[in-house]
């Protein structure tokens, strides 16, 4: 007997899974994540300017303190504290270790310096605390040169700044002609940062170099890449 046995295995329409076959597994989503150094770095730069030029003496305001205390708390550090993280997921060990250490020093002298003002002397252990942090930009600048220019520079400026704070701080603090050397080079700092923050925003806009930030030489090239996406920070 010649029963035609094709309606037990129906003829299966494109795509379909036999039965008992398992279900191919469903490709995998691609997160986007955006890029968070344009706003870390934009979170640093400001906070850092005005804080510069309150430590070059140029605003003598009594109370000049208090917008850049804002900023150290919300901007500078929070602000920035979210952009390390965001790094963190996306694998970039260097701008994980700058934003979220820098964002730490926001909060902290957004903690320290009002109390400090309240509680009296202590410029020989803000020059230690100022000398750590010129320590810890120093050997972040040697990162700092696998990245671009316009992050070099606010890396190599950083560390002068820093270093000339404490030296200032160790003389007397506040007033004192290194503590002013020191905020004219953070002035610096908070514009080259500023500038490799828009160069992110805005050439990832268009598309293309805008505002060009270079090359260091023995950077890798995004063809030598291999699953490490590395960013401007």
């Amino acid at each position: 007997m010649n029963e035609d046995t094709r309606s037990l295995h129906p003829e299966q329409p494109p795509g379909a899974v036999p039965p008992g076959a398992a279900a191919p597994e469903a490709a995998p989503r691609a997160s986007a994540w955006a890029d968070p150094a344009p706003l870390g770095l934009a979170g640093f730069a400001l906070t850092t300017l005005l804080l510069s030029i309150v430590n070059t003496n140029l605003l003598k305001e009594t109370a000049g303190i208090l917008p850049v205390l804002g900023l150290a708390l919300f901007y500078g550090g929070l602000a920035q504290f979210a952009a390390g993280l965001m790094e963190f997921r996306r694998g970039n060990t260097f701008g994980a270790t700058a934003f979220v250490s820098f964002a730490a020093f926001w909060l902290s002298y957004w903690w320290i310096a009002p109390r400090v003002a309240l509680a009296g002397d202590a410029h020989n252990a803000l020059g230690l605390f100022l000398l750590g942090w010129a320590i810890f930009t120093a050997y972040m600048t040697v990162g700092a040169l696998r990245v671009s220019l316009p992050v070099l520079a606010v890396f190599v400026l950083l560390t002068l700044t820093f270093l000339f704070l404490a030296i200032g701080s160790f003389q007397g603090g506040a007033g004192h002609a290194m503590t002013e050397v020191g905020g004219w080079f953070g002035i610096l700092t908070g514009l080259a940062a500023w500038y490799a923050s828009a160069a992110g925003v805005i050439n990832e806009r268009h598309g293309r170099s805008v505002l060009p930030v270079g090359s260091v030489p023995g950077r890798t090239t995004p063809g030598e890449r291999v699953r490490q996406d590395e960013r401007p920070v």
